[in-house]
């Protein structure tokens, strides 16, 4: 009898942990987000991303060396490390061109639609169990993301575009995750990083703007909240299914909400609110059935080799 409890308790220990870690790490993004926001606005999106990765080495380098070099080279499954490079470098500076023009909270709405995919994803892809009640809260939260949206010729201008493709990215960086939980955070978030800096280089050609030390700084030190970010957010999926912590990705909007109000004054229209109710609900939903339907978590995710 002790040792099924105490299995039991492990279980619940790691399922809390992956969640607070999911919502630091949300709090940091929508940080991230907001200052991300107020440097495009006087540097482009290229040279924001390119020192923005270089300061994220200031939270790798010591973990590059805790671990050894030679073990960055060591990739298994490269194909899958490759493919989520792309899709992170996509969701990264897709963001930030879209924020370039749309307020906080529009862009995120847009995002909301990312855990509703990894909710369906996760069936299809991982194998995790989606019981019907689950599917009907995942079409509610699509009809609460077509409020948002308001599909029209107006609302897909570019720059919605834009947040919709980063929206998706973003969505199957988190089922590739689950996917590569068995690679380390350090080689994960590392290599997401050189992805970015380097598309970031390149976007940077014949767009570069000297700053200033106070905007230097601030491009650096968002890249160093952000690695934080992948890193809290990463360890959390490998600690937790993705349909538990996807709904969790919500408190990105109410963050962007009050980030936007506080520093930039934008005011979120009933559309946005009432669609991104909509789709909190169902987020909920998910999670409640997730808990109710799943009791326990498979083995892979009791923090035993989990490097």
């Amino acid at each position: 009898m002790t040792q099924p409890v105490a299995q039991n308790s492990t279980i619940r220990n790691v399922l809390l942990a992956g969640i607070l870690l999911m919502l630091a790490g949300d709090f940091l993004f929508a940080l991230n987000d907001a200052m991300g926001k107020w440097l495009v606005a006087s540097f482009s999106v290229g040279q924001v991303v390119l020192i923005r990765s270089i300061g994220a080495f200031f939270v790798l380098g010591p973990m590059i060396a805790h671990q050894g070099t030679a073990k960055l080279f060591r990739m298994e499954r490269l194909e899958l490390q490759l493919l989520r490079v792309v899709m992170t470098t996509l969701d990264t500076a897709l963001f930030y061109a879209a924020v370039v023009y749309l307020p906080l909270a529009d862009v995120m709405s847009f995002y909301m639609a990312g855990p509703i995919y990894v909710a369906a994803l996760s069936h299809l892809l991982l194998g995790e169990k989606v019981g019907w009640r689950r599917w009907v809260a995942i079409l509610l939260g699509f009809c609460g993301v077509v409020i948002m949206l308001k599909p029209s010729s107006a609302a897909f201008s570019l720059s919605s575009s834009f947040a919709l493709a980063g929206s998706i990215a973003f969505a199957f960086a988190i089922i590739l995750n689950r996917r590569l939980r068995g690679t380390s955070d350090t080689n994960l978030v590392t290599w997401q990083t050189i992805g970015t800096m380097v598309v970031g280089g390149v976007l940077t050609i014949g767009a570069w703007q000297t700053p200033s030390a106070l905007d230097f700084g601030a491009m650096l030190l968002l890249g160093i909240v952000s690695c934080g970010a992948h890193l809290m957010i990463t360890r959390a999926l490998k600690l937790a299914p993705a349909s538990t912590l996807a709904p969790l990705h919500y408190t990105l909007l109410l963050w962007a909400v009050v980030f936007g109000l506080v520093f930039f004054g934008d005011v979120p229209g009933p559309r946005i609110l009432i669609g991104s109710g909509i789709v909190v609900l169902a987020g909920l939903f998910i999670f409640h059935r997730q808990k109710v339907v799943d009791t326990t978590v498979p083995p892979e995710n009791v923090p035993k080799g989990v490097n």
